[in-house]
């Protein structure tokens, strides 16, 4: 029996966007509705996500992806990369959001590949693209090097790491949204090295608050100043084992 979204989690969805300062129609709340149907009926099947509370999706995962748009200049792109989508955070609830705007959605396993798939499809979501590849495979790709302006990613992962992971796939000027959560300034210091050799620096930084919870997100915008060099990305495996 398929595990729809009770009254009480759709006012708080529709409530959490509004408090965002954002506008959601009807039929955006039938489409999170569907997301969140697939998302219960699937996690019992395959491991998609750990958080399995009705409210936390709604908070943790719905709100929470709907966050990222609060950075400085996301909407100047009309095509967005989320890298390591995982079951589609942030890229699906975005997507459903700013459908003005094509998602380009990322990742490593082909099982959560067929989610979205299937995602896609019930949501009417026409627009959204799917690749299948990891991260240091997609930078040496010619049709996807330096081709993006703007990247998402909430991918837990050192920014190291998530720098030689995405900062190749972007054009020169272009910016990547990364979403951390309290030790943000560490983990800027410790991606210094990282920023240089990647010719990034930080254009934005904004903390957001998410509804209904005490999570404060801050998202840092990088943006890219230069070419990436072609010894990035490093084999597959290497940036996540050797970071910078």
């Amino acid at each position: 029996m398929s595990q729809t979204m009770t009254p009480d989690l759709i006012k708080m969805l529709s409530e959490g966007i509004r408090e965002l300062n954002f506008d959601v129609t009807e039929e955006q709340i039938q489409q999170f509705n569907n997301y969140y149907e697939l998302l219960m009926e699937w996690n019992e099947k395959m491991n998609l996500t750990a958080i399995t509370e009705p409210e936390k999706i709604v908070t943790h995962h719905f709100l929470d992806s709907i966050s990222c748009a609060k950075a400085p200049g996301f909407f100047e792109a009309t095509q967005v990369l989320d890298m390591g989508t995982g079951a589609g955070f942030p890229g699906i609830p975005l997507q459903i959001m700013f459908p003005r705007q094509q998602y380009v959605l990322m990742d490593s396993l082909a099982k959560r590949v067929t989610f979205l798939e299937t995602v896609i499809k019930r949501l009417g979501l026409e627009q959204v693209k799917l690749y299948h590849a990891r991260a240091e495979q997609a930078g040496r790709n010619t049709q996807h090097r330096e081709q993006y302006r703007l990247a998402v990613s909430r991918a837990v992962a050192a920014l190291p790491v998530l720098l030689e992971y995405v900062i190749p796939l972007l054009k020169v000027g272009g910016r990547f949204i990364c979403q951390k959560g309290p030790r943000w300034r560490e983990e800027l210091d410790d991606a210094e090295k990282a920023m240089k050799e990647f010719k990034v620096v930080v254009a934005e930084i904004r903390t957001v608050d998410i509804p209904y919870t005490d999570l404060k997100h801050t998202l840092i915008v990088f943006q890219k100043t230069g070419a990436t060099s072609f010894k990035y990305p490093r084999r597959p495996g290497i940036p996540s084992k050797k970071p910078l």
